[in-house]
């Protein structure tokens, strides 16, 4: 089980450095949860390979620093029709 919860990490770990994708659009992709996303790709990744979590790391601050940006075009486009 240990060794599945760490290739999964892995994987979750490099789709979102392949794609640059958030947290939810990671989870839609591989039909999990948005916790076990985050809590792979931040906890697990962090002890089992700390340079693939650096590197998640960074696109997940950059999405975090974008996401009022996200919202409000949602936003924009739900009342626009």
């Amino acid at each position: 089980m240990r060794d599945e919860m760490k290739d999964r990490a892995l994987e979750l770990g490099k789709y979102i450095i392949d794609t640059g994708s958030t947290v939810r659009a990671t989870a839609n992709v591989f039909k999990i949860s948005k916790s076990t996303v985050h809590k792979d790709v931040t906890e697990r990744l962090r002890k089992d390979d700390p340079t693939i979590y650096q590197s998640v790391r960074n696109v997940l601050d950059k999405n975090k620093e974008e996401r009022h940006i996200r919202g409000g075009l949602a936003t924009r486009k739900k009342y626009k029709g």
